[in-house]
C-alpha cells in the first residue's frame, strides 16, 4: 500500500508504515484515511507494526487549516482522529512507535497509542500545546495523557502546555526510551520482532482488557465533548 503521504513496506513479518507529507505530517483527513488503509493491510498480513514519520517530524498534530475552516469540519476531523487513536490503542497486533522527531498535540496522541514508544534524541519537542494556542484539550487527548504520563506531569502537560525534549518525555511518560538517530530504525525493528512473537488472542485480549476503561470512557464522551469544544473555536 502506498499513497503520496503514507507508505507501507514489509520487512519479514513486520509492517513498516511511514508518514511523510514533505512538511509537518499534519493529521489531515487524507492522512487519517491513508493511515487507516495502511493498518487495514498490516492487520491482514503482518505480525507487528512499526509506525514512523519523516526525519525530524513524527507529526505536528491535527491540520490547523481544517480546524479553523469551521466547527463541522473540525469536529469531523477530530472524530476521525479519535477513532483512529482508539483503533490503534486496542489493535490486535503489537505496535512500535518510531517517534522520528517533533510530536505535537495530535502527533503525541498518535505516539501514545503504541505498545512501545521509542523516540529519537535531538532538538525535538513532544507534548500538548493546545492551551498555549488558545484551544481546549479534548477528552481524547487528556485521557490518553492520563493513561501514559506520570501523575506529577499530568497537569503540567495537559493544562500548562509543557513541552518536553526526548529525554524529558521518557521521564514524563510520553516515551518509553530515546535513542540516537542512527540507532532508531535498528532499535524499533528489534523491538517489533521481539513483540511479533506475542501475536495472538492472548496478547490482543490482554491489551483490550487493560485499556478498556479508557477506550470506553472516550467513546462515550467524545462526540459531545468535541461538539462543545469545536463550537468554541
Amino acid at each position: 500500500m502506498e499513497s503520496s503521504i503514507v507508505s507501507l513496506r514489509n520487512e519479514g513479518d513486520i509492517a513498516v508504515i511511514t508518514m511523510d507529507d514533505g512538511k509537518a505530517n499534519a493529521l489531515s483527513p487524507a492522512m487519517l484515511a491513508d493511515l487507516n488503509s495502511a493498518f487495514d493491510e498490516a492487520e491482514k498480513q503482518s505480525k507487528a507494526v512499526v509506525l514512523t514519520g519523516r526525519p525530524g517530524r513524527f507529526s505536528a498534530g491535527f491540520d490547523l487549516k481544517v480546524m479553523m475552516s469551521g466547527p463541522d469540519n473540525a469536529q469531523a476531523m477530530l472524530m476521525a482522529g479519535g477513532e483512529l487513536a482508539l483503533r490503534l490503542y486496542e489493535f490486535p497486533l503489537p505496535i512500535v512507535m518510531a517517534v522520528s522527531g517533533h510530536a505535537i498535540a495530535g502527533g503525541v496522541l498518535l505516539a501514545a497509542t503504541g505498545d512501545v514508544r521509542i523516540g529519537v534524541k535531538g532538538d525535538f519537542k513532544l507534548g500538548l500545546n493546545e492551551i498555549q494556542n488558545g484551544m481546549p484539550v479534548p477528552i481524547l487527548l487528556h485521557e490518553f495523557a492520563r493513561d501514559r504520563l506520570t501523575a506529577k506531569e499530568f497537569v503540567p502537560s495537559v493544562l500548562h502546555a509543557k513541552m518536553y525534549s526526548s529525554d524529558e518525555a521518557v521521564e514524563a511518560g510520553w516515551l518509553d526510551r530515546a535513542v540516537e538517530g542512527e540507532q532508531l530504525l535498528e532499535t524499533v525493528m528489534s523491538e517489533a520482532v521481539r513483540l511479533s512473537k506475542f501475536t495472538g488472542k492472548a496478547y490482543h485480549l490482554t491489551k483490550q482488557s487493560i485499556r478498556q476503561a479508557t477506550i470506553t470512557h472516550i467513546r462515550n464522551t467524545m462526540a459531545e465533548n468535541l461538539a462543545q469544544l469545536t463550537g468554541s473555536l
